[in-house]
């Protein structure tokens, strides 16, 4: 399992800072032997420069990671606390760099311990450290770390599955909608055509009515005159 690029950067970063401290301390040794510390502060300038450059890159990823939510929030805070001691020793530093020759040596101690210069040297990576990290080693700092990222991911992955079960679910419920709608378009068609049935039964059974009616009339027009026919013969037959 590969080291946080993080803590990798930050360990260098830390490094750098103990190798400043240490080339501002020769450097006020040659000021004070009379020797010439000329190629000593180019190097000094330049290691500064990359320090500040470092410590704004720390910052940066570290608050990317924080926003993405690849780390806790509990070790987003202690890692805020250890660049922001980080950017307080650049500081000191710089100041150590510009000052005169007589505040050089009070000053190696506090740039050696990270602080005044009234204890031991202070590991920064153990200051403000959270609860759920205390007691732990290297080793099971970076296990443990690994295991949230993975559970992040766990559930991330998860959380993706979900949207695209919604999502095939989505696209299911607009294919049935489409299919009903066809449906419905076809019943609508049907009843259409059935209506339009309807209406010419229902004339060709008014027209019938009509032609039945008239047949009736001239068929009792035409009984009634045969009697009338028969009643004049059986006249004449009297009447011979």
């Amino acid at each position: 399992m590969s080291q946080d690029l993080w803590l990798q950067n930050y360990d260098a970063a830390c490094r750098l800072a103990q190798e400043i401290a240490e080339n501002i301390h020769e450097r006020n040794r040659q000021l004070r032997t009379g020797g010439n510390p000329a190629k000593l502060n180019m190097t000094l300038r330049a290691s500064l420069q990359k320090l500040k450059q470092n410590i704004a890159q720390l910052k940066e990823t570290l608050t990317r990671a924080s926003a993405q939510r690849r780390i806790m929030q509990a070790e987003a805070d202690r890692r805020q606390n250890l660049v922001d001691d980080l950017a307080t020793r650049e500081t000191r530093l710089n100041a150590s760099f510009k000052a005169d020759i007589s505040e050089a040596e009070p000053s190696r101690s506090s740039l050696m311990t990270g602080g005044n210069g009234s204890g031991p040297a202070v590991n920064p990576c153990l200051v403000n450290e959270s609860e759920e990290t205390r007691g732990l080693s290297f080793g099971e700092i970076k296990h443990q770390q690994q295991h949230i990222i993975e559970v992040q991911d766990a559930g991330l992955d998860a959380l993706a599955a979900v949207i695209s079960r919604q999502k095939q679910m989505g696209q299911e419920i607009g294919n049935e909608l489409e299919e009903q709608n066809e449906i419905i378009d076809d019943l609508a068609q049907l009843v259409d055509k059935t209506d339009s049935r309807i209406k010419n039964e229902t004339h060709r059974v008014k027209l019938l009515d009509t032609k039945s009616a008239s047949c009736g009339e001239f068929s009792a027009f035409s009984t009634a005159c045969k009697w009338q026919s028969q009643i004049c013969s059986l006249w004449s037959v009297s009447v011979l």
